[in-house]
């Protein structure tokens, strides 16, 4: 199956996590919006109103299907491509760990828009850089920390235990992207996530997403997306 991937073509933002999976799995893939006309299919995709009609990018469309939200993207994925566990429970099981990883997203895209995204950064500086410092004093650690332990409860190389799922893949990002949105903090505070960091380096050398990382397809960060380097937020 040929899959059609719709998600902005500048950033990398939410549809990146699906992209990673896609490339690890060696799907064969369109990242429709990237492509000529791209934006117009995609736009046109969402302005449909019956069937299953996604709210907002990313979504997918499989055959017949058109799915949307990231997590759920990934359930989908996961179960037909050998990143997600055979058996219903631990399907589950990934999918409740996405969802973790979610709320972990939009807490991250909080920090530079904490009064929302209409506005822009320059309009709530102040309020930013309060969040920032309650996001590094209190929810990294809650976070990273809760899979840092996991890898270490499980005994394996990866969160589940010796077997890579799409949770891993989206860790992988979520250490790449808080290096580079805040790499005065993240270099503070890696050393009390070492199984965490030695996931990400596991990731980095699986050979399809080595591959990906170096190809034109892998969108740069950008102060567009999620993460976001201001140096003010990063003192």
């Amino acid at each position: 199956m040929r899959y059609q991937l719709y998600y902005w073509p500048t950033i990398q933002g939410r549809g990146e996590y699906v992209r990673l999976a896609l490339e690890e799995a060696g799907a064969d893939y369109t990242d429709v919006a990237r492509g000529k006309g791209g934006m117009g299919a995609m736009m046109k995709m969402m302005d449909v109103h019956k069937g299953t009609p996604p709210f907002a990018p990313p979504f997918l469309e499989a055959g017949k299907l058109v799915i949307g939200q990231t997590a759920n993207i990934l359930l989908y994925l996961g179960a037909r491509h050998g990143l997600a566990p055979k058996p219903d429970a631990g399907k589950l099981w990934v999918h409740q760990l996405q969802l973790t990883i979610t709320d972990f997203v939009m807490e991250i895209h909080d920090t530079h828009h904490p009064l929302g995204p209409s506005l822009y950064y320059e309009d709530q500086k102040a309020p930013a850089k309060k969040r920032t410092e309650e996001f590094w004093k209190s929810r990294v650690p809650k976070y990273l920390g809760y899979f840092e332990d996991l890898v270490a409860a499980n005994g394996g190389a990866f969160v589940t235990g010796r077997r890579a799922t799409y949770v891993d893949l989206s860790l992988f990002q979520i250490v790449e992207g808080l290096r580079y949105a805040f790499p005065n903090r993240m270099r503070g505070f890696e050393k009390k996530v070492p199984r965490l960091l030695e996931l990400h380096d596991r990731i980095a050398e699986r050979p399809n997403i080595k591959a990906y990382l170096a190809s034109e397809r892998r969108i740069p960060f950008n102060e567009d997306g999620i993460f976001r380097r201001y140096k003010a937020l990063d003192l």
